[in-house]
């Protein structure tokens, strides 16, 4: 049974005995297009009397089904009832919106985690409890956001005495004017990082503005022999 679109006029061969005597609804599976197939009108009985009377002539072999131009191979399968033919897939915006927002929210969270690195300092300085945080990823911070740059220590000899000269830098290393501790203390340690010795004094500038500095200079007569180490760092006044 051969079928033909009336939209396209796309042909196709199918089984005529797969359709019911009151035909059934198909669809092209080129365009689209859907219309109603009236069943193969079955051919009439041939009169017997006939052939007894004359022979019958021969019949032309039939035309093969791969004559027709059948545009997809899978044309015959497609035809079906319209009701059975599967539904196209949703549109694929709503999967990309959420794709863009999974991307999106990647993109945040990496931007903050590198302005948090950057900016560790500045972070420190507003939340002291980060530098926990900081110190178990390696990441060096100070919360006070005052920091010792350049300290260098030298021994001295004055009227016979030993004196132990020490030297530095205080900087504010933040993004806004910081006080500076006013206590800073010197540690003097042996080999095996044992404290021998410690004492302390007060730095020249009470505040700093972002990216200022101060040098200061502390003196020790009679450093102990045996001092190996030695530690700037702020303490709370008495300590």
């Amino acid at each position: 049974m051969i079928l033909t679109c009336p939209n396209c006029d796309t042909r196709y061969s199918v089984d005529g005995t797969k359709f019911p005597p009151a035909g059934r609804t198909v669809r092209c599976a080129k365009c689209g297009h859907s219309w109603h197939q009236a069943a193969e009108t079955p051919e009439p009985e041939p009169d017997p009397t006939i052939f007894e009377a004359a022979a019958p002539e021969p019949e032309p072999d039939p035309e093969p089904v791969s004559a027709y131009p059948v545009n997809n191979p899978s044309a015959i399968r497609a035809y079906a009832p319209a009701s059975a033919v599967a539904e196209p897939r949703g549109p694929l915006g709503p999967r990309l919106a959420v794709v863009a927002g999974w991307i999106g929210l990647i993109a945040v969270v990496l931007l903050i985690a590198v302005s948090a690195v950057r900016y560790r300092q500045d972070v420190a300085v507003i939340w002291p409890q980060s530098t926990g945080v900081y110190s178990s990823l390696g990441l060096k911070v100070n919360a006070s956001g005052i920091d010792f740059r350049q300290v260098d220590y030298r021994r001295e000899s004055e009227d016979g005495q030993i004196v132990l000269a020490v030297s530095g830098v205080i900087v504010n290393t933040g993004a806004r004017e910081l006080p500076v501790p006013q206590t800073v203390r010197v540690t003097l340690s042996d080999a095996d990082n044992h404290e021998l010795y410690h004492w302390t004094f007060k730095p020249t500038a009470t505040t700093l503005k972002a990216g200022q500095s101060v040098p200061f200079t502390t003196r020790l007569s009679s450093p102990p022999a045996a001092a190996r180490h030695l530690e700037v760092r702020f303490a709370k006044d008495g300590q």
